[in-house]
């Protein structure tokens, strides 16, 4: 079994993560480790939000390290978010690594669960590094 020593899963977590991704069910792996269905699927839910949390203190991180950092309010549109993103960038001499339509998609899949009909419906926070890249961290998804 991998050890879970330096992670955010406990060390039962990773056994039955190991034993799913081999194809037992949850019953199976109940059965082999002496406990219940509802017990295995109890475990996992608990180790899917560690790795949710893990996901986006990385996402913080990213953030925070960029070098460039500006806060987006709720009701932003795509094309003002966007074009933020650019005028920030242009005014610390960085070039973005998107062309506008890659940047605009870049954009929506990350935030995909933060918008409605084009427009943030939550504040976000966005972090530009020196090479270009848009990193985006929000507090609600």
């Amino acid at each position: 079994m991998i050890s879970a020593e330096s992670t955010t899963l406990t060390e039962r977590q990773v056994e039955v993560l190991e034993l799913r991704e081999q194809g037992q069910t949850q019953q199976e792996v109940a059965n082999q480790l002496g406990t219940t269905g509802s017990n295995i699927s109890a475990i996992e839910r608990a180790a899917e939000q560690n790795i949710g949390k893990a996901r986006r203190t990385l996402e913080l991180v990213r953030t925070v390290r960029s070098p460039i950092q500006f806060s987006v309010s709720p009701g932003t549109s795509f094309d003002d978010l966007v074009a933020s993103v650019y005028s920030h960038a242009d005014e610390a001499g960085i070039k973005i690594a998107y062309c506008r339509p890659e940047l605009y998609t870049h954009l929506y899949g990350v935030l995909e669960e933060c918008t409605n009909q084009n427009e943030l419906k939550t504040a976000i926070d966005v972090g530009i590094t020196n090479e270009g890249e848009v990193r985006v961290f929000t507090e609600d998804f």
